[in-house]
C-alpha cells in the first residue's frame, strides 16, 4: 500500500482510544491526498485544546499558536504567500469560544482558507466543561446544574454573515465528510466545515450513536445555492443536515482586495520591499494594527 504523502512519522498521539479525533484526523489527510497537493505547500494552524494537536500529526507545515488565535495567523499566512494551502483546525471551544470574535470576522474578509472546527460540544483538553455548543441541560463538572445558554449555531451564524462556504460533517461518515472537506479546500474564500465528533471521555450524551441518530445527509437534490433555504436547514434541531449548506463562487478574496498581488504574484518573503504596501493596505482594511 502507497504511503499518505501527509502521514506523520509521530507514534504519540495525545487522544484517548476512541476519540473522535482520529477519524478527522484520516479524513483530513486523505482530503489532502485526493486533492492533489504537496505537503510543503501546506500550512495547518491551530490554537490550543485536543483537536489543535491535529496538525503535530500531519506532514505539513503547522503553527500551533494561542487559544483562540488561530485564525487570524492563517489569514496572514495566506495573505503573505498566496502560493499555499492555509487550514486552520481546533475545537469548538477554541474557534467559537475563545476564537468567536475572529471567527466573525474571518467570515466577514473571506480569506482564501479552510476552517475546519472539531465539534464535540465540550471542551475536552481542560476536564469537560460546557462548550459553546453544548446542549441545553447537559450536565459538567463546572455546569453541575446543567448548561442554561442556547447552545451556538456555528453553521447559521456562518450561513447570517454571508460566509461564502459552509458546511457539516460527522467523523463517523468518512467518505461524505472527505468529500465536503475535499470540495471545501478547493473552494476559493473562506470555507467553514463543522465536524460532529463524540469526546468518549467527558460527553456521555452526545455519543457516536447521539450522532448516528441525531443527523442525516443533505437529500441529492439539494442544491447550496439558496442562502434563505440553507438558513432554514441550519435552524432544524432534531435531526442536524450533514453536508454543503451553502456556496457561492466568485466573491473577491481578501488577499484579491488587499490588491498587493495584481502584478506580482511572488509571495511577499521574495519581495521585502513591498512589506510597507502590505502593512498599510492591512491599516486599511482592519483600521490598524
Amino acid at each position: 500500500m502507497t504511503q499518505n504523502p501527509f502521514d506523520s512519522h509521530c507514534t504519540d498521539i495525545a487522544w484517548c482510544p476512541g476519540c473522535g479525533n482520529f477519524s478527522i484526523l484520516e479524513i483530513v489527510k486523505k482530503a489532502l491526498t485526493e486533492v492533489g497537493l504537496d505537503p510543503r505547500s501546506v500550512v495547518m494552524v491551530s490554537g490550543i485544546g485536543q483537536a489543535a494537536k491535529t496538525p503535530h500529526y500531519i506532514n505539513s507545515h503547522f503553527f500551533n499558536g494561542l487559544h483562540g488565535r488561530a485564525l487570524p495567523v492563517a489569514t496572514a499566512i495566506r495573505a503573505s504567500n498566496p502560493n499555499l494551502t492555509v487550514i486552520a483546525e481546533s475545537g469548538d471551544g477554541d474557534m467559537y469560544g475563545e476564537g468567536g470574535n475572529h471567527f466573525l470576522h474571518a467570515v466577514r474578509r473571506n480569506p482564501n482558507l479552510t476552517m475546519i472546527v472539531h465539534d464535540n460540544m465540550v471542551y475536552g483538553l481542560t476536564k469537560g466543561q460546557a462548550s459553546p455548543t453544548s446542549q441545553k441541560g447537559f450536565k459538567t463538572p463546572v455546569q453541575f446544574y446543567g448548561v442554561t445558554n442556547e447552545p451556538l449555531n456555528p453553521v447559521a451564524l456562518a450561513i447570517a454573515l454571508n460566509a461564502s462556504f459552509v458546511a457539516r460533517g460527522f467523523s463517523g461518515d468518512v467518505p461524505g465528510t472527505k468529500d465536503i472537506l475535499i470540495q471545501a479546500i478547493r473552494h476559493k474564500g473562506y470555507a467553514l466545515v463543522d465536524i460532529l465528533q463524540p469526546c468518549i471521555t467527558f460527553n456521555k450524551v452526545n455519543t457516536f450513536r447521539w450522532y448516528k441518530e441525531h443527523t442525516y445527509p443533505l437529500p441529492k437534490t439539494y442544491e447550496p445555492k439558496n442562502r434563505e433555504e440553507a438558513f432554514a436547514r441550519a435552524l432544524e434541531a432534531d435531526r442536524l443536515p450533514l453536508g454543503i449548506f451553502f456556496r457561492e463562487e466568485g466573491r473577491p478574496t481578501f488577499e484579491e482586495n488587499l490588491g498587493i498581488y495584481q502584478n506580482d504574484p511572488r509571495p511577499l518573503y521574495e519581495r521585502k520591499t513591498d512589506l510597507n504596501l502590505l502593512r498599510k493596505r492591512i491599516e486599511q482594511t482592519f483600521g490598524g494594527v
